[in-house]
């Protein structure tokens, strides 16, 4: 059986988005939880969540879609396609956000496919493949962790026992805070996904800076973590000559610069960053005995990460020997990065140039469920600005225009990603 375009009662070039209706669906979601400053506190799993949840699944059943929440509290909403056997073009994102989040962060994603399917249903557009919304459960890892937790079962980079089992600050396990909300979905096989495409605030300062309405995202970078503890000795500041010293701190900040300088010697994508400090015995008047930092490298490929793991490794060596005192590395996290598969990403470059959108090649810094998601199925992401490259933050904005531009490219790839499926023979 061959599906041909003309199944399609619209093409891509026909339809366009309400902009204003996905600005009023953001502002609505952004009640629940919403803080004094203009920001939103919705932790996974939480009472919050589950008010989040259940006004996006009336909005998805509003317009005929069916709903399936899997073991792991994910919940995908599924307009039906003319050969519902083929794997879904999916889209998505989270809704749970930090406890100073903002209004857009993974909720535009989500929404934004949401409005995908009100665009089609309105239009009365029947695609071939079927298309589905993805809310994945816990991925900013502010109450649980890991991060990106239903994502990361869902695509097998851990297991759902592990996930279940995990427990918050006040000792609730992942699997019973499921079951408070009444999201412990059913258990089985994840489903195959045929494309995935998710719809994102930029988090950084990039397309503003150029004046670009749509990044598209060519991948995500890999990233290596570092706990750093460097082994000095306690001495009294007065009587200790600064000659005699073994001050773990002076060692500990010539090793903040020379993480620095590592990610300038790997530019334009390496970052390297100490982001926490443990200074023991943390006192006025005693020299260090014990610093222990964290390390956050990040690059675009596993050459230059690798590159850039040596760099520092031989850097802490080195400052071992020069001072005379021990300093251990332990790595404690490895992403790799992760390229999007080349004929998604050309979709989406495809989508800004047919709607005269201006666009730029990006590199996602952070990391997203579109990250997990690419290990099991094609994938690609889609970047508009966010005002002064803000995020994680109560004052996180963006442009109702610029939201408007990225939903409406997400509907072009996903209605082109859609044709070639249903394309294949049966």
């Amino acid at each position: 059986m061959q599906v041909h375009e003309s199944t399609i009662v619209a093409t891509p070039a026909d339809l366009r988005i309400d902009g204003a209706r996905l600005w009023d669906s953001l502002m609505q979601l952004a009640q629940i939880g919403a803080t004094d400053k203009g920001g939103v506190c919705r932790l996974a799993l939480t009472e919050l969540d589950r008010q989040a949840r259940e006004l996006f699944i009336a909005w998805a059943k509003e317009i005929g879609c069916s709903v399936r929440v899997d073991a792991i509290g994910n919940i995908f909403v599924r307009r039906a396609g003319l050969r519902d056997d083929l794997p879904p073009v999916m889209t998505g994102s989270h809704i749970d956000t930090q406890p100073t989040g903002g209004k857009f962060d993974g909720n535009y994603g989500v929404l934004a496919g949401l409005e995908v399917l009100r665009t089609l249903a309105d239009a009365n557009v029947q695609t071939v493949a079927p298309l589905e919304v993805a809310v994945w459960t816990n991925e900013e890892g502010s109450r649980f962790v890991p991060v990106m937790m239903g994502s990361g079962v869902f695509a097998g980079a851990f297991t759902l026992e592990h996930a279940l089992a995990q427990r918050d600050r006040e000792g609730v396990s992942v699997r019973d805070a499921l079951t408070a909300i009444g999201y412990a979905g059913e258990s089985g096989k994840p489903h195959t996904v045929g494309a995935y495409f998710e719809a994102h605030i930029e988090q950084g300062p990039v397309l503003e800076a150029h004046d670009k309405t749509i990044g598209v995202v060519q991948g995500a970078l890999g990233q290596r973590w570092y706990d750093v503890t460097v082994h000095g000795m306690e001495a009294h500041a007065g009587p200790t000559p600064m000659e005699l010293r073994r001050d773990a701190l002076l060692v500990a900040a010539d090793l903040i610069h020379a993480v620095n300088r590592i990610a300038l010697d790997h530019a334009p994508h390496g970052r390297g960053t100490v982001g926490w400090l443990d200074v023991h015995p943390n006192s006025r008047n005693v020299i260090p005995g014990r610093v222990t930092l964290t390390v956050d490298l990040r690059a675009a490929d596993d050459t230059t990460l690798t590159a850039m793991d040596a760099a520092l490794r031989a850097t802490c060596s080195t400052a071992s020997e020069k001072n005379g005192i021990a300093v251990d590395v332990e790595q404690v996290v490895y992403f790799p990065p992760q390229p999007f598969a080349a004929e998604l990403v050309g979709a989406v470059k495809q989508g800004a140039d047919r709607l005269g959108l201006s666009s730029m090649d990006v590199i996602s810094g952070a990391g997203h469920d579109a990250v997990y998601l690419a290990r099991v199925a094609p994938a690609a992401m889609i970047f508009v600005p966010c005002k002064d490259g803000i995020s994680h933050n109560e004052i996180e904005d963006a442009r109702a225009d610029h939201l408007e531009a990225g939903c409406n490219v997400l509907l072009q790839a996903m209605l082109d990603a859609a044709l070639k499926l249903g394309s294949a023979p049966a």
